[in-house]
């Protein structure tokens, strides 16, 4: 608990004060006419409003006070007046009320001389008094990790953050739209699984105690949205939170969003006329643009066609044509030439791949989708009919980071529980028998895609770190 100082103290004497004199400092319900955007964009002379929504500013001329009021929508100029209110009212308005403090308020809007929209109050309720008194330094503070830590204060005090966040549900409620309108079903799977499936990620353990089982928070959702294809379901998808006991970066935090969405009787290729579909219907809607500014000013431009290349092509492109004809030595001494850095005894496809995460991913701005990687690497989707060294599979690349893998599924059971266990290295234990078990009885040919739903808002607000689009992103116990 932080300690007192003399503000707070003082604060505190006019909490007392206040119930002495018979005043809840902590108020209930306030009716209030309209949200403060609705009464600005309406506002007309003359008219009245009740408004209720927090003080940001206090300027007091003695007979008179201009305050700001703030509410989520917007900001509205306040005129308190000692010639309006009774002098007992205009008494503990000047005395008791502090910035930061709640209050609704009754009066009629008019146009000051210079222009503003103000409401003249008739009457006013201390709502919730403020205790502890907004920082004024707050504007100042280099430390991202004080404002993240203190998350509320940061939404108060920083328009920019609480439009991000605004935007962050715009964004998630236009995907939605766009997916209903498609003829898509939104639906839920367990949080909690007795096996870590869908992707390759370290869990989150847990236990349930009544039934004494061990069960792990999801790392992906994929097996349980599979089942449904299988059970008849066409056209499914779910914007869920999974869990990975792995880093945390600038692009990673343990707990995330994901959509994840899969479509019966289609493929990859499905999956990226979706993606592309919904991220430009996504930044029409939302923002009226399809040419997005980075945190650092560089743009990203989403008008479509979007680029696509193979992941062989790209590397070859990038680090030269002779990568995948060199020996596997050869490949890792270029690699560690190049700063870049894997497990000593990584297989050669790990190498590869360290390569393009490291040195050509980042460079992807604008939208490239990256497709045909090698079969190791993915193993739920369906090898190339051409080349069985890769399968048909995109990674949709945008400001620098994969936004959204997708692949044609595979739904041939006998070679996904070979796949499995390769994957497993023969501990056969591991496997989720019930999905192979639904695979068994006929899963139809799907295209499936995992969309970060935080890396997109990411992109979309051009914001520099992934704990600037999460509320309240986990970060180490203060001391």
């Amino acid at each position: 608990m932080e300690p007192i100082n003399d503000q707070t103290q003082a604060r505190l004497e006019k909490r007392r004060k206040l119930m002495e004199k018979g005043i809840a400092p902590y108020g209930g319900r306030f009716e209030t006419s309209e949200r403060i955007a609705d009464a600005r964009q309406n506002g007309t002379d003359e008219r009245e409003v009740r408004l209720a929504g927090r003080v940001t500013s206090h300027r007091d001329m003695g007979k008179s006070m201009f305050c700001d009021l703030k509410d989520s929508s917007g900001r509205i100029q306040l005129y308190v007046q000692k010639k309006v209110l009774s002098d007992e009212q205009f008494d503990l308005f000047k005395h008791f009320v502090d910035l930061g403090d709640i209050i609704g308020v009754t009066g009629k809007l008019f146009t000051t001389h210079a222009g503003e929209l103000t409401v003249r109050v008739e009457s006013f309720t201390i709502l919730s008094k403020s205790i502890r008194p907004l920082p004024k330094e707050w504007y100042g503070i280099k430390d991202t990790e004080t404002r993240i830590r203190q998350r509320y204060l940061d939404l108060i005090l920083n328009d920019k953050v609480r439009e991000t966040f605004l935007m962050r549900s715009r964004v998630i409620g236009q995907i939605r739209r766009y997916l209903d309108e498609r003829g898509f079903i939104e639906v839920e799977t367990p949080m909690m699984q007795p096996i870590a499936g869908g992707a390759a990620a370290k869990p989150f353990v847990t236990h349930h105690e009544a039934l004494d089982l061990d069960l792990f928070l999801r790392v992906a959702p994929e097996l349980y949205l599979k089942r449904l294809l299988v059970g008849g379901y066409d056209r499914v998808y779910e914007i869920n939170r999974n869990f990975r006991n792995e880093g945390i970066s600038r692009r990673h935090n343990p707990e995330f969003t994901m959509l994840e969405v899969y479509e019966a009787y289609g493929d990859y290729e499905t999956m990226m006329g979706l993606i592309q579909g919904m991220v430009v219907s996504v930044a029409t809607n939302v923002l009226d643009t399809l040419v997005v500014r980075r945190y650092d000013g560089q743009e990203i431009d989403l008008r479509p066609p979007w680029k696509r290349i193979s992941y062989h092509e790209l590397i070859e492109e990038r680090v030269g044509k002779d990568w995948f004809t060199i020996s596997p030595e050869e490949r890792k001494a270029r690699a560690i030439q190049m700063g870049v850095e894997f497990p000593p005894n990584s297989p050669d496809y790990e190498v590869s791949n360290a390569v393009y995460e490291k040195t050509i991913e980042p460079t992807l701005l604008n939208p490239t989708f990256v497709t045909h990687l090698p079969t190791e690497i993915v193993v739920l989707a369906k090898q190339n009919k051409q080349d069985a060294s890769v399968v048909d599979v995109f990674e949709c690349v945008i400001n620098g980071q994969e936004i959204a893998p997708a692949y044609s599924e595979l739904n041939d059971p006998v070679v996904q529980r070979d796949r499995l266990l390769h994957q497993a290295a023969g501990h056969a234990e591991k496997l989720d028998e019930d999905f192979l078990t639904a695979l068994e009885y006929g899963m139809p040919p799907a295209g499936g895609m995992g969309v970060g739903i935080d890396r997109l808002v990411m992109m979309l607000t051009g914001s520099e770190s992934i704990r600037d689009v999460i509320l309240f992103p986990l970060l180490r116990p203060q001391t």
